[in-house]
């Protein structure tokens, strides 16, 4: 089978572990294709995701390499061979490759943690806020077929819906609370949709108050996509120029630094659903 001309972030990622349980190993890439009777080119491949593995040759890395974390390799199988289609496949071509990847990291997720300052998160809009909030972006950086973002951005949402959906907990500055996208009816109802999402088994909304004292604005959107083992979580940033993945040990570090110090901020479920309806009735 010839090496993929575009894998996606999941498979580079398989690979980059690979690289990386070689590397502990001490072991150079031509020594460890030499060993496992691969040649190097296809190393080579393996280890930037152009090529896939198989469970069995997993196991057989893992076992030339001295890797003992059950649990890693565990969760690396899950990411080998052929994976599970998913709704996202779909949209192939029509979206960008970022957020076909951040769709599938947030299905695969075992719990997802994000943060926004200026807008609802994503997974909890509704599709009229969703449409204002990309019609009025400037032409520049205008998506070209907006009814096609946005009705993958609701179908984004079939991860909380599904069955055993992983647990999500989104913290929501005040200030993306107060932002007027689009008109005041639209943000009445999302404000509603996002205080009846709070609600729901498994979703906790967690607002961070202009009165929290001591807090300083960390001026960025992410989301923590956590997997089954830690070293395996994910990290996507929101940039101006689109979406980022950090998956780097000391990056995920600083980032569940983040999510510690929003838990001791952020007002509790209750509070904040309280909070949020207020807003809505000022409208």
């Amino acid at each position: 089978m010839p090496p993929r001309n575009n894998p996606t972030a999941r498979q580079a990622r398989l690979g980059a572990e690979l690289r990386k349980m070689r590397e502990r190993a001490g072991m150079t890439a031509r020594e460890a294709a030499a060993q496992l009777g691969v040649t190097p080119m296809r190393m080579s491949h393996i280890e930037i995701g152009r090529h896939g593995v198989s469970g069995e040759r997993l196991l057989k890395f893992a076992s030339h390499y001295g890797c003992t974390d059950r649990s890693y390799v565990d969760a690396l199988m899950m990411m080998t061979g052929r994976q599970e289609r998913g709704w996202w496949e779909k949209y192939q071509g029509a979206v960008s490759q970022k957020l076909l990847d951040l769709a599938t990291f947030e299905w695969h997720a075992q719990s997802i943690h994000g943060l926004q300052i200026v807008h609802v998160p994503g997974l909890l809009q509704t599709e009229a806020y969703t449409r204002a909030l990309f019609t009025h972006l400037p032409p520049e950086i205008k998506p070209p077929d907006i009814e096609l973002i946005v009705d993958f951005r609701m179908r984004r949402r079939e991860v909380l819906d599904r069955e055993n959906p992983p647990p999500y907990t989104a913290f929501v500055h005040e200030a993306a609370l107060r932002m007027k996208v689009g008109s005041r009816q639209v943000v009445s109802e999302q404000l509603v949709h996002l205080a009846a999402s709070s609600e729901r088994s498994g979703v906790a909304v967690r607002v961070v108050p202009f009165s929290a004292e001591g807090y300083v604005c960390l001026g960025f959107a992410m989301q923590y996509l956590a997997s089954h083992v830690p070293r395996l979580d994910t990290v996507q940033v929101d940039e101006v120029h689109g979406i980022v993945f950090l998956d780097a040990e000391e990056q995920l570090a600083k980032y569940r630094t983040v999510l510690r110090t929003l838990e001791s901020f952020a007002l509790g479920v209750e509070a904040s659903r309280d909070l949020i309806l207020s807003i809505a009735r000022e409208l």
